[in-house]
């Protein structure tokens, strides 16, 4: 059943983004911001932790995931550091995937060698 739960809740997430691609003005980076902060904002609100105990990881893979992951971080690292934990808790959280975009952003422009325009 948790396949089915994640599924659901995955594909939903993504419809939503295809509905704001096709229906509205938004261009795909706002879109990705804005799901990004939604992620935040739920899990702030509690709301997140709930739909990631139902779904796994049809909640944490999406992009509104992304954002839970930074919040939880920052949660954490104020916990444990104080104040000073709201500037290092969403680094320490998201490193590895920052990182791994970050690399494969760079591999993808070697390959794919895209034209600047000027």
């Amino acid at each position: 059943m948790s396949y089915i739960n994640a599924f659901l809740v995955g594909g939903a997430i993504c419809a939503v983004g295809q509905v704001l691609i096709d229906k509205t003005k938004l261009t795909p980076a706002r879109i990705l911001v804005l799901f990004v902060v939604s992620g935040v904002l739920l899990t702030a609100l509690g709301i997140y932790q709930k739909l990631v105990d139902f779904a796994g990881a049809g909640a944490t893979i999406p992009l509104t995931g992304f954002g839970y992951n930074l919040a939880k971080g920052v949660f954490n690292e104020v916990d444990q550091t104080g104040l000073t934990g709201a500037l290092t808790g969403g680094f320490k959280a998201a490193a590895a995937g920052l990182g791994a975009v970050i690399t494969f952003g760079y591999i993808m422009s070697v390959v794919a060698k895209p034209k600047a325009k000027r």
